[in-house]
């Protein structure tokens, strides 16, 4: 198959998809698809201060993870505004943390900075490791029947119907053709983020700007322990807990079919002229058409009358 790459932006480079786009998004929704995500930074952090340290320094509770274990977390601003946002597993002695593509930098710059004498050591090791995605309701059924050995890397459980192996760059295209073998099908990144639009979940960067706090795009839970000691911008998090009145929202739209041309990430959102929110994702979808994810003003009503880029739109 020949690969049609991203062609700007973060995800460039990336095999956006392989000549059935459409067809991709279906073996997701009913096989199992897997996208090479290539592009995100890993790094790990040793020794034996870490997972305190981590926890200390981050919004999840990070100090009691056992081997294996996984969970999502952020790093926000004194004011509560997302800075990060990383999936953290706990494998062999280290914690490893994978996160947007051109992020690592920044990572390693803000752990570097919080050390204070703990016995820790950050490192990118994004050139030497790889994420891959397998997504789909035969996920389990095909890696039982690929046996993957992921040599010193891990398979990390997304959820039933997904999950991300984290394994060396020079086991990439091995480890992919054992997995098609076993049933899956190569799919392109236009797959994965279809589905993600589906199931409204938020990427860093895309439904966040520098103002997003975590209760707008779903993230308190999911990367925000609320029963956890002090880290920095708590105090918003409770803050909003305690009164539920987060400013914005995150929302699907349905955008106008009238253009296969579809608004870029950071789009303005209007109702009556004025900007009411941003697009974050847009996406053709298989089945609903061309949707996005956007974030607006919660005080918007579902049937508000919103246009993007002078087309009307429609919350989902």
């Amino acid at each position: 198959m020949t690969a049609i790459a991203v062609p700007d932006g973060v995800d460039a480079g990336v095999a956006w998809h392989f000549g059935d786009p459409l067809g991709e998004q279906r073996v997701v929704a009913r096989g199992a698809g897997v996208i090479v995500r290539d592009n995100r930074d890993v790094l790990t952090v040793t020794g034996p201060d870490r997972l305190p340290w981590l926890h200390s320094i981050t919004s999840q509770h990070l100090s009691d993870l056992h081997d294996g274990d996984s969970t999502q977390s952020l790093v926000l601003s004194p004011h509560g505004h997302v800075e990060q946002h990383w999936w953290l597993t706990e494998h062999a002695g280290a914690a490893w943390i994978d996160t947007e593509p051109e992020q690592g930098a920044e990572v390693l710059g803000y752990l570097n900075k919080m050390i204070f004498m703990k016995r820790v050591e950050p490192v990118d090791v994004s050139a030497d490791w790889a994420v891959i995605t397998l997504a789909g309701p035969l996920t389990e059924q095909v890696l039982a029947k690929a046996r993957i050995d992921p040599g010193d890397g891990f398979i990390r459980t997304r959820d039933s119907e997904s999950c991300d192996l984290i394994i060396r760059r020079s086991d990439v295209d091995s480890v992919v053709a054992q997995l098609v073998a076993a049933g899956a099908e190569r799919v392109g990144l236009w797959a994965y983020e279809a589905s993600r639009v589906e199931r409204r979940e938020p990427r860093f960067g895309f439904e966040t700007d520098h103002r997003t706090i975590p209760h707008e795009v779903g993230w308190i839970g999911v990367a925000v322990h609320l029963n956890k000691g002090c880290y920095r911008g708590q105090e918003t998090v409770a803050r909003v807990q305690n009164l539920g009145k987060p400013p914005r929202r995150l929302v699907l739209l349905h955008l106008s079919g009238e253009s296969d041309e579809l608004p870029a990430a950071g789009t303005p959102v209007e109702a009556a002229g004025r900007t009411v929110g941003f697009v974050g994702t847009a996406v053709q979808h298989y089945e609903l058409g061309p949707v996005a994810l956007a974030v607006i003003k919660r005080s918007l009503a579902d049937d508000a009358a919103l246009t993007v880029a002078g087309s009307a739109v429609s919350i989902a």
